[in-house]
């Protein structure tokens, strides 16, 4: 059928490899709500937002329904969330979090992941002070006064309020403020596109691309571990 057949099919089978990646990592997400909260999404915070990121990505809806069923049960172990730090190559600092029913093992990939690449897993506390750890929300921008948005949330945590681009509207707060915005955004009947977390670098180093091709061995291997939640680095 020709190359471009066979270009087409590998691109959705990498497409297809992608969205398994996250829904799993949505899954433990759900998961860890369920086991943390309980089951109902109208009671547990954590669950509502892991809900509607499983819609944001396109997640099916028996696919979600699934995932609570089986946290519910005794079917489902238990996931610890684990962080490590440590230092990429050329001096960029890297976060990984984790979500593991096997410690041992994820700590061990970890661990060689950085070693095969150059880099040094450190210890904990090591790296963790050059980030800020925020909360952010995405809502569909529609006819809103981002200035009038702003002060309404200001009060509730919010310290950023932005276009994102002509469809949606970013918020960003202190990580311990993602609750009462939640909460907020809720009470004004705006839905929540997509919500979460992230480890924002105080300041970002430049290297060259050279370099950065370096640093992206590491983060690609680290990204594509399952037990793999989220990585954060300090690279410009």
């Amino acid at each position: 059928m020709g190359r471009a057949f066979e270009f087409r099919k590998e691109r959705k089978f990498k497409r297809w490899a992608k969205m398994s990646k996250m829904f799993t990592k949505i899954g433990k997400e759900i998961s860890m709500a369920v086991k943390n909260g309980g089951p109902d999404p109208t009671t547990n915070a954590r669950l509502r937002a892991a809900i509607q990121n499983a819609k944001s990505a396109n997640m099916p809806k028996d696919n979600v329904e699934r995932a609570i069923k089986k946290a519910s049960s005794k079917e489902q172990g238990d996931f610890k969330e684990l962080v490590y730090e440590g230092y990429a190559q050329h001096g960029i600092a890297v976060i990984v979090e984790t979500a593991t029913d096997n410690p041992t093992r994820t700590v061990a990939d970890v661990r060689s992941y950085f070693n095969k690449t150059g880099g040094n897993l450190a210890t904990s506390g090591s790296v963790e002070f050059l980030f800020d750890r925020k909360c952010h929300f995405k809502i569909n921008k529609e006819e809103r006064d981002l200035e009038e948005l702003e002060l309404e949330l200001i009060d509730y945590g919010a310290e950023d309020v932005f276009e994102e681009d002509d469809n949606f509207i970013m918020i960003y707060g202190d990580f311990p403020n993602f609750g009462s915005i939640q909460k907020a955004l809720e009470d004004m009947n705006i839905e929540i596109v997509e919500s979460g977390f992230e480890r924002i670098p105080h300041v970002t180093k430049q290297i060259t691309e050279e370099q950065q091709a370096d640093v992206e061995k590491l983060l690609e291997k680290l990204e594509d571990n399952d037990d793999v939640q989220h990585v954060y680095h300090d690279m410009a």
